[in-house]
């Protein structure tokens, strides 16, 4: 469901100023610039939404910065505003971009990041548009340059039909997945499981979520 265009937009997103990387080409001499602290494992998340992943997480690790990135202006609003929100509860350890992943390799080092989160991407349902997901293999080759040796693709879908394409296309490339479930919320892992908006809604529905860590060698 599309998301109703805020009022002030634009003020909005300028009053969280501080959070905001606004020109990310400046990353590319140091990705972990935006921080006080840049000796910290530097995580990305493609597609944060309305923010609830990237605040959970940057709380729940403070031993890493954080980079969300939301292509769409009006839904990184709302999570630079929830990160504003949250400023009092957790480290200075969280930053936003208003972008787009096809972007990654103008904006970011190689080898500067130690994890990369995709969460509830866009299934892209049609074949004739795979490689628009964000699990096709011309992605995957973008995130191995970034990622550092070690790093992984943590990845998460309600979508059983880009949860099979995404493993078939992890295999294609050579990744190593090295864990994997149809069924995340009853998973030796639920616990720590930081759930973005929209997976909190469908798993209250009963929805199962897949979920896949993947290791590029």
């Amino acid at each position: 469901m599309r998301m109703r265009k805020k009022k002030h937009g634009a003020e909005r997103i300028l009053a969280c100023a501080e959070l905001l990387i606004q020109d990310p080409s400046v990353l590319k001499g140091d990705a972990s610039a935006p921080f006080l602290d840049k000796v910290k494992k530097l995580c990305l998340e493609i597609g944060c939404g309305k923010g609830n992943f990237a605040v959970g997480m940057a709380k729940l690790h403070p031993d890493c910065n954080f980079i969300a990135m939301e292509k769409v202006p009006d839904v990184c609003c709302a999570a630079l505003e929830k990160a504003m929100a949250s400023r009092d509860d957790r480290p200075d350890n969280l930053r936003f971009i208003i972008g787009n992943a096809d972007n990654l390799i103008e904006w970011f080092p190689e080898k500067s990041l130690d994890t990369i989160y995709l969460n509830f991407s866009d299934p892209w349902p049609k074949a004739g548009h795979a490689k628009r997901r964000l699990t096709h293999r011309n992605y995957l080759q973008k995130y191995k340059v970034l990622l550092k040796d070690g790093g992984k693709l943590v990845f998460k879908t309600d979508n059983v039909g880009l949860f099979d394409f995404s493993l078939e296309s992890f295999s294609e490339f050579g990744c190593t997945v090295e864990w994997m479930t149809r069924d995340l919320h009853k998973s030796d892992r639920a616990e720590g499981n930081v759930m973005t908006e929209y997976e909190k809604n469908f798993s209250e529905k009963g929805f199962a979520i897949n979920s896949a860590i993947v290791r590029f060698d």
